[in-house]
């Protein structure tokens, strides 16, 4: 297998996400099922992944890392620009709650698609 632990594609990044949401942290054998649902990962892999992803985010979350200087310009944003920088981040902050506060459940059932 081709450095699986350090290669994310962008598809196994999003698979990822929605596993995080999917199984809490309570769940039996919880890496494990990730790492299947992420497909060419061990449960290693994505311990780590997702260790590396929350020390990330307590950096951004303290003001370690600085948010990027975006370019306004009409042919991307509509004429609109970015607005704010943090809202580039959301995502990030919204799978942390919902990795480590395991608020997977989608309308009161847990799915994942």
């Amino acid at each position: 297998m081709r450095n699986s632990s350090s290669s994310w594609t962008p598809k196994q990044n999003k698979l990822f996400e929605k596993a995080l949401a999917f199984y809490d942290k309570d769940t039996p054998d919880h890496w494990f099922n990730v790492a299947k649902a992420v497909g060419g990962k061990t449960a290693d892999h994505v311990k780590k992944h997702y260790d590396i992803l929350i020390q990330d985010l307590k950096h951004i979350e303290s003001g370690q890392v600085p948010f990027p200087n975006y370019r306004s310009t009409s042919s991307n944003t509509n004429g609109k620009g970015m607005g704010d920088e943090k809202h580039s981040y959301s995502w990030l902050f919204s799978l942390e709650s919902t990795a480590v506060l395991g608020e997977g459940k989608v309308n009161g059932s847990r799915a994942m698609a």
